[in-house]
């Protein structure tokens, strides 16, 4: 352990550590260049240590970075490490725990846990008790630099102190930790509890044992006048509320009262951490009855906690009315994520919709109010409360909260009354019932603070409207709809990007309700939005491309005017051609082109085959950069994202050209480079791969078909529900192929088979899944009756209750002739589970007359088989109405 360094190379070393404070970028480029050349040198990382720990003659941000950089290269590099300048490096970290700077010892605290977290706690057997001795130092510095470097230990590697690795050290620990709840240093009293805290979630075994305990406590710090141990203790309640319940419940009233303190507390901090805990109480059970006696209390707190702070304002530029010719910050765009083209059965009509379910991100967008402020905060947070809480109670919580609300929503102040607005607009959902009585005098009252003089106003607004859309769609539109669109179109043309940006998201959500509602005003849009797209700066020009793809999904082939092509396309195009393949910004306009081309159908030809090249370009070129990158490790790995989305546009040009599309397939290597795609490591583009299969089959089958030997058994290999996605878009690709393949298809038939009977007996699998896994089924069993038939027992009963719920349509069609095939086959096969099939055929509202008389044959067949008696006995397990609706129906 007896290490010197030589003084010139320490004087190189304090060299470059002063050079990379400099914030010139060139500076810093060759101070990166010189670190990894000092690497080479075993004794680098000692001088870094003993800049660190003993160079007390050098000011205290050099000697931190100097641990930093140490710090760095053990986590790169930490297993090249000699062992005995690793055994230096610890020996020289314990030494230094208790510097008498607090930076110095945060750094070395830094610095244990890496050591510990990349070598292994086992491998350090001293660390830990070392660290607990040093708790009961007299010196304030060694007592807390230990604490400093427990804290982080436990975060880090929480898994393996409750496990037998170790020896379980918890059992040890835990009881120690609590010790110092009751310490004279607030820092003290703080790490005890945030290190405790870290073993709530995973329930660890030895603070169960001491749960009591704890809780007593947590209790008896709850009035600390030191702001980060109330932040703490209001932390361990909130996790203590999801873990044990059972033992927070005999004081439930105490700890509401207390948390109602803590959410108006004068530090936000522990205000946050205190409103997290009604967002916790929401999800339990007992949540109505517990809170109900105290709603009155909390309500106008939370409506408080949602104001819009002096620093928010600063921060958000909230007096800053006009800034529309500024251009934007590159850091200020946040990236956007492609949702890849999924497979559902839509109210009865097979539509792609996006994947997954994004309800739970429109509540986050309206109140996304700026990247500098994009991360959780108290008005966040409490909006997101009265959310939930108007979720569980329901129009119970309006007597006290619509009185709040009329003393905000019309008070002079601005900063109160966009939290009213704000809180209007939290409640939506809960309590939508109870407010449709009071909708006729607010929405016209919300339609006029779109013209707020203040921006922050406006912006809130578009958003808390947007909230009750679906109701203004379904009132007479010239009352509410046609003055809410034409004020939301001018504020998509607003003077503040704010403002734009609220409106074009709050206009999207308008569009989805709406549909084709909006058909009579489609040119007055379009104008707007185009003209939008002359005005916009970088980053609204995103969200207007979505705006835009919107209302092509929303009103479909009542696009195809060419009065309103001409307004759309050549502004687009313009974009297009200025785009080149490697910009970001391709991709939400190729999405947005999916759309139009979906909606345009043959109105898009004209525009189609530069786009479908373009298409196959970037799809070939990820192709070929990955062959660079798997045979020359130096190149970059490809973006797979833009893969992804010009697969997902040539299946909206599939599904909007149809057979149009076939002389763009015939001449290009497309089913190739599908090939490929649907090999693919990535779930995403086996996803959007196997949605183009399907979309392809449908519009061109001749050019598919020579692939079959090659397609199938990838099809087969993806049928696995652990990737819902991948595993439905498959699924319903194999559907259409059997539908155009016919009797062919009994040739590949087992490749896929068990596995459809797999996924539609799981448990818990999701309903669209099921719904296309059914649909597939009886299409198989529709071109192959004879070899699917056998296996009814095993399928047929989950077959009816999945397919019951979907409305009338091509698909369903089909699969029910599969299924009347099926059962013709083998009857016995289907006779346990007829009530099933009886409830299944009733769902349907109007037949083909082919299908009906297919049905009525079977219910007669089954009748005639059990003769009178045990018809008139099989019927009355019926509910009623199922039996009525038979009659009528089928006449049985």
């Amino acid at each position: 352990m007896t290490w010197e360094p030589q003084p010139e190379g320490l004087q190189q070393i304090i060299a470059i550590l002063k050079e990379s404070q400099s914030p010139d970028t060139a500076t810093q480029m060759a101070v990166q260049i010189k670190l990894e050349d000092f690497n080479r040198y075993p004794d680098f990382n000692n001088y870094l240590i003993y800049v660190l720990t003993k160079l007390n003659t050098e000011d205290e941000p050099t000697r931190s970075l100097s641990g930093l950089i140490l710090k760095n290269n053990i986590r790169m590099h930490g297993s090249n490490l000699q062992p005995e300048i690793v055994e230096y490096i610890k020996h020289e970290c314990l030494q230094a725990v208790g510097d008498a700077s607090p930076l110095i010892r945060a750094t070395v605290g830094i610095l244990i846990t890496t050591i510990a977290s990349n070598g292994g706690l086992q491998n350090w057997p001293q660390l830990l008790p070392t660290l607990c001795d040093m708790l009961d130092s007299q010196d304030y510095n060694v007592c807390e630099g230990a604490f400093s470097a427990l804290q982080k230990i436990c975060e880090d590697s929480a898994e393996i102190l409750d496990s037998a690795v170790l020896n379980r050290p918890l059992n040890v620990m835990i009881p120690k930790f609590l010790q110092y709840f009751k310490h004279n240093s607030p820092k003290i009293r703080s790490h005890a509890i945030a290190c405790i805290n870290q073993f709530i979630i995973n329930r660890s075994q030895a603070l169960m044992l001491h749960i009591d305990a704890f809780i007593e406590n947590l209790f008896n710090l709850s009035s600390d006048e030191d702001h980060e141990v109330r932040k703490n203790v209001c932390h361990g309640l909130v996790m203590l509320l999801e873990v044990r319940m059972d033992r927070l419940m005999p004081h439930m009233s105490q700890i509401i009262e207390y948390m109602l303190l803590r959410t108006q507390d004068s530090d936000e901090g522990v205000a946050l951490e205190a409103s997290e805990f009604w967002l916790s109480l929401a999800e339990q059970s007992i949540c109505k009855d517990v809170l109900a006696p105290y709603l009155p209390q909390l309500a106008p707190i939370l409506v408080r906690g949602m104001r819009y702070s002096e620093i928010d304002i600063i921060l958000l530029k909230g007096n800053v009315e006009e800034d529309d010719m500024e251009p934007d910050r590159e850091e200020d765009i946040r990236p956007r994520f492609h949702k890849s083209r999924t497979h559902t059965i839509k109210s009865g009509e097979v539509s792609q919709a996006s994947g997954g379910d994004d309800d739970d991100d429109e509540f986050d967008d309206g109140l996304d109010d700026d990247s500098s402020l994009s991360e959780w905060n108290l008005r966040k947070c409490s909006a997101a409360a009265l959310d939930v809480l108007a979720n569980v109670f329901r129009e119970d919580c309006l007597p006290i909260v619509l009185p709040i609300l009329k003393d905000t929503l019309f008070h002079q102040e601005w900063v109160v009354k966009e939290s009213g607005v704000l809180a209007l607009g939290a409640i939506a959902e809960g309590c939508m019932q109870g407010m449709i009585q009071h909708l006729p005098e607010l929405i016209p009252y919300l339609i006029s603070c779109l013209s707020d003089k203040k921006a922050l106003v406006r912006s809130i607004t578009c958003w808390t409207l947007s909230r009750y859309a679906n109701w203004v769609v379904n009132q007479p539109h010239d009352q509410y709809l046609k003055p809410l669109m034409e004020e939301l179109l001018k504020r998509i043309l607003d003077s503040n990007k704010r403002v734009q940006e609220a409106a074009c998201s709050a206009f999207a959500t308008l569009e989805e309700e709406a549909c084709t509602e909006l058909v009579p005003y489609l040119e007055y849009i379009l104008k707007t939005l185009v003209f939008a797209f002359s005005k916009y700066q970088h980053k609204n020009l995103l969200i207007l491309y979505d705006a835009v793809g919107t209302l092509a999904d929303s009103v479909g082939h009542h696009l195809n005017k060419p009065q309103y092509i001409d307004i759309l396309m050549p502004p687009l195009i313009d974009k297009w051609n200025l785009l080149k393949d490697d910009d970001k910004d391709l991709f939400p306009l190729l999405e947005c082109l999916s759309s139009i081309a979906t909606a345009l159908q043959s109105g898009f030809l004209p525009y189609c085959d530069p786009v479908y090249r373009r298409c196959i370009s970037l799809i070939e070129q990820t192709i070929n950069q990955e062959m660079l990158c798997k045979q020359n490790h130096s190149f970059d790995h490809p973006d797979k994202e833009r893969m992804i989305v010009a697969l997902d546009l040539l299946s909206g040009l599939a599904e909007g050209l149809d057979r149009h599309i076939e002389t763009l397939v015939s001449n290009s290597n497309i089913m190739h480079l599908l090939y490929q795609c649907m090999q693919d490591v990535l779930p995403e583009v086996r996803q959007s791969s196997f949605a183009l299969l399907g979309d392809l089959t449908k519009a061109c089958f001749p050019h598919v078909h020579p692939f079959m030997g090659e397609f199938f058994p990838i099809l087969g290999q993806n049928l696995n529900p652990d990737f819902i996605s991948v595993c439905n878009n498959a699924t319903w690709a194999i559907g259409e192929i059997c539908m155009k393949l016919g009797e062919e298809t009994k040739q590949y038939i087992h490749l896929v088979l068990t596995d459809l009977f797999v996924i539609i007996n799981r448990p818990n699998t999701p309903k669209t899944l099921l719904e296309n896994t059914a649909i597939t089924i009886g299409r198989l069993g529709y071109v192959c009756p004879v070899e699917v038939a056998p296996y009814l027992p095993e399928f047929v009963r989950q077959w009816c209750t999945s397919l019951r719920h979907i409305r009338d349509n091509d698909e369903k069609d089909s699969a029910f002739r599969g299924m009347c095939h099926m059962i013709t086959v083998n009857p016995a096969g289907v006779v346990p589970d007829f009530i099933f099939f009886c409830d299944a055929i009733a769902s349907w509202v109007n037949p083909p007359q082919d299908l009906h008389q297919m049905i009525q044959k079977i219910l007669h067949g089954f009748k005639t088989q059990v003769g009178e008696e045990n018809w008139r006995r099989f019927v009355e397990q019926f509910p009623p109405n199922l039996a009525e609706r038979l009659v009528t129906m089928y006449n049985i």
